[in-house]
């Protein structure tokens, strides 16, 4: 029988040999001191084929050569944990800290900043209001019967009590027409709520509008300030163009198209190879939106203006799907952001 543990050891010894890795001598752990089939373990079982006399010679042989091979293992494992220790890179400890990775503004909050920036050295003031609004100030007052088609449930966030989530920042407008009177000149920055969601569309986006409302406002004057704001916001090369088009709350409407700042108009990809960008819309505001805040129409006139915040985003960069600003991707992020 002790040539059966002779020959352990010695298959051991050859073993450890060929045992370069942590994971080879866990396996050579269990091979051969392992509970349930180690080869030393199997050798203890075989204690009573020997003769009675022998037995004890033999167990404590058995002890011996399960403590040999435990404390090779070890020791084996303790020379790899060094060497690999001794491999590994060293610690410089005089080097300074990594510097820690500074925030930055959101590329919306960034453009937010940037449209703000540009109204308010014209003069404009900055207004706010709820994003849970009534039916009259997100739609009544702004001409919009109750069968137009922005009222379904479809496209708006009904709430109980007659409330919901205002669709456009407008309701500011008639806010700030209900509560003060003219001379008005603000810009609406906000977040808005519709029932879309596509590659141009998302249930929550950033919208700004603008109002401006006295006596003798014509849309010459709305036509100076938009084509002031897309030399500054795009460049001074670009051109602007203004199409008729329809809105309730204004008569008469425009939509407000620039020249593509990829291709400088001579058509691309982003243009769909126009040479022109559709970026907001406008008009002068509707008698009838002037009567429904007790404004005189006779009196004042005004024209109003609004434009999707991501929108300005996507077209600066050329990015082709809006869902990408609110899927917190750093990478996207880092790469687009920010205005210092």
């Amino acid at each position: 029988m002790n040539g059966q543990l002779n020959d352990i050891r010695a298959q051991f010894d050859a073993d450890l040999r060929a045992g370069t890795t942590a994971e080879a001598l866990e396996g050579l752990r269990v091979k051969y001191v392992g509970r349930k089939r180690g080869l030393v373990t199997e050798a203890f079982k075989h204690i009573g084929d020997v003769p009675p006399e022998e037995r004890g010679a033999y167990g404590k042989a058995c002890n011996e050569l399960k403590q040999f091979i435990s404390d090779a293992l070890d020791a084996a494992s303790s020379e790899l944990d060094k060497a690999e220790q001794e491999a590994a890179p060293t610690l410089d400890i005089t080097l300074p800290p990594p510097l820690p990775r500074i925030g930055r503004r959101h590329p919306v909050s960034d453009m937010m900043r940037r449209i703000e920036t540009i109204f308010v050295e014209l003069g404009y003031a900055i207004a706010d209001g709820p994003q849970i609004e009534s039916d009259f100030n997100n739609f009544e007052a702004l001409n919009m019967p109750p069968d137009h088609p922005a009222r379904d449930e479809q496209d708006t966030f009904y709430l109980q009590g007659g409330m919901l989530l205002r669709t456009h920042t407008s309701p500011v407008q008639i806010r700030t027409m209900l509560q003060q009177p003219p001379p008005i000149q603000i810009i609406c920055p906000g977040r808005v709520y519709r029932r879309d969601y596509d590659i141009t569309h998302t249930p929550m986006f950033f919208q700004v509008e603008g109002l401006v409302v006295d006596r003798g406002i014509t849309f010459g004057d709305l036509k100076g300030t938009l084509e002031y704001f897309t030399h500054r916001m795009f460049g001074p090369q670009t051109r602007t163009r203004f199409r008729p088009s329809f809105f309730p709350f204004t008569e008469p409407s425009a939509e407000v198209d620039i020249s593509c700042p990829f291709c400088g108009g001579g058509g691309c990809r982003v243009c769909k190879n126009s040479g022109w960008i559709e970026i907001m819309g406008s008009g002068m505001v509707d008698p009838a939106v002037f009567s429904n805040v007790g404004i005189d129409p006779d009196v004042y006139t005004g024209f109003a203006f609004g434009m999707g915040i991501d929108r300005q985003v996507l077209l600066l960069f050329g990015i082709d799907d809006q869902r990408m600003l609110y899927e917190n991707d750093m990478r996207m992020l880092e790469q687009i952001g920010g205005w210092r």
